[in-house]
């Protein structure tokens, strides 16, 4: 977009649909979402008729609450388990019991339901323990092309509340959820 809000250039590309290795599970491999982004990102580049240096900001979007597992070298473990994965039902009863369906709605504004991202890592730490032993950084798949554009390991607020670790009333991941989970 120009500075008056007018589209300038634009760029997509598909990416791999989702795998589902058994019934209700949803996963997709965030290296393809690197490369469509990477076929995306020239196409727009290619229309523009600006040089790099003009270019003062990449703005997108892009799915929540999936959970994308990075080792210490940032790179990805396994697919992502993505937000319309629904094998975390167990996890989901784990974390109402644990907290109390009223507690845990007042410490994060959410129900624990199977979409949300903190499920999903419990799920992973009680069936894949070899995965769970080398998780250092756990991203959004937004947010983990932003981590492949720029280095940044980050998060906006309205993405972490689908998290069901975050304190939404005090901005910040709740001490209580991650310790009451056993999360590091």
């Amino acid at each position: 977009m120009d500075q008056g809000g007018r589209v300038v250039a634009s760029g997509t590309e598909e990416h791999q649909a989702f795998a589902s290795p058994e019934n209700g599970w949803a996963e997709q491999d965030p290296l393809d979402w690197w490369r469509a982004c990477g076929v995306a990102v020239k196409k727009a580049v290619h229309q523009l008729s600006a040089k790099p240096d003009e270019i003062a900001c990449i703005g997108f979007s892009g799915q929540m609450h999936g959970a994308v597992m990075l080792d210490e070298t940032g790179n990805v473990i396994r697919p992502a388990v993505i937000w319309c994965d629904q094998r975390t039902e167990k996890q989901s009863k784990d974390l109402e019991e644990t907290f109390g369906l009223a507690h845990i709605i007042q410490l994060t504004c959410n129900p624990p339901l199977t979409n949300f991202t903190l499920t999903k890592l419990l799920w992973v730490r009680d069936n894949e323990p070899k995965n769970w032993a080398r998780i250092r950084h756990v991203m959004l798949p937004k947010d983990y092309i932003r981590y492949r554009l720029t280095g940044d390991r980050a998060i906006d607020m309205a993405d972490a509340s689908g998290t069901l670790m975050l304190d939404v009333t005090n901005r910040r991941w709740s001490a209580e959820i991650l310790n009451g989970a056993k999360i590091p």
